[in-house]
């Protein structure tokens, strides 16, 4: 492997599963962006982007280059690299953008640098990118991203990751064409919840767990269950009531809110279950009249990988 440049795949992610808020994530097969990260000969961080969604290059305010600073800053350099960055998940997607670019840039940096830092300190690295995307750092996206398959975050602080075990699923995903930024989204999240709603939650987290650890499709399906978060934001995403209403109806095992949104994806045992559901969330935003993107993908169990 070229010990200079290393060019790497960075995937998507779906955050929370419905009742996980900020604690579970999943990585996908697809989309996924392409990273390039490469030594130079001069100091600092120079950052392109092979895309139009106008996204910043200073360093500082760019997801990526903020993941990298924080980086540097432990080794104490000063970072001399070029990262080219083609992104094939759409800022402001629901589906992992900004933790795929703040955990790919220093996935390869680690490479680069011969493997100095463990996962967890590439988490930790990584929100930072994500406190820029969204003045949050929140790692359920970061995490899957980086370590594929289904991820646990018990904690951040001490940050406590358990990557979780999962039967096979197929994932269908539709990107309505509209952006729904994070922090928006949680701008608008209740700031206390009733102990009822709690306790229902609560028994769905460990219902979902339990389901994917015991490869429980039906233990799954009952668990895709949100009382506290999907109720209002849900109001944020045209079609969201009647996409997942006609993704049941078509065998869907569940789903919901990717992340914040707008994206809605939905697990299914079978991929024919899966394809069926992607006709029915293509019928529902060409009647809208919405523009709209779909992913009929799987569980990616790798995460982050090299080419």
């Amino acid at each position: 492997m070229n010990t200079n440049k290393i060019s790497i795949k960075s995937p998507a992610t779906i955050a929370n599963l419905v009742c996980g808020f900020d604690i579970l994530g999943l990585a996908l097969e697809e989309p996924y962006d392409i990273m390039t990260l490469e030594n130079t000969d001069h100091p600092g961080l120079e950052i392109i982007h092979l895309d139009d969604h106008g996204l910043p290059t200073e360093p500082a305010k760019n997801v990526s280059g903020a993941a990298l600073l924080a980086m540097m800053e432990e080794l104490n350099e000063v970072p001399k690299w070029k990262l080219t960055i083609e992104k094939r998940i759409k800022p402001g997607s629901g589906l992992g953008s900004s933790a795929a670019s703040a955990a790919g840039a220093v996935f390869a940096a680690n490479k680069l640098l011969g493997s100095p830092f463990s996962n967890d300190d590439l988490i930790r690295f990584a929100m930072f990118g994500e406190k820029v995307a969204s003045g949050v750092k929140h790692a359920d996206n970061i995490t899957p991203c980086l370590l594929g398959g289904v991820t646990l975050i018990r904690s951040i602080h001490p940050l406590d990751i358990i990557s979780l075990s999962a039967p096979e699923l197929f994932i269908t995903v539709v990107h309505p064409q509209i952006e729904v930024r994070t922090a928006d989204a949680r701008q608008i999240l209740k700031k206390e919840v009733p102990l009822k709603q709690a306790i229902k939650q609560w028994g769905n987290i460990a219902g979902l767990v339990a389901g994917l650890m015991q490869g429980d499709h039906a233990l799954i399906g009952r668990s895709l269950e949100d009382v506290i978060i999907e109720p209002v934001r849900s109001i944020l995403i045209p079609g969201f009531e009647e996409t997942k209403r006609r993704s049941l109806e078509a065998g869907a095992l569940g789903g919901g809110i990717s992340g914040s949104g707008p994206s809605i994806f939905m697990l299914s045992k079978e991929e024919k279950t899966a394809a069926a559901v992607e006709q029915e969330m293509k019928q529902v935003y060409a009647a809208i009249g919405i523009d709209f993107k779909t992913y009929l993908t799987k569980l990616n169990m790798k995460g982050i990988t090299t080419f």
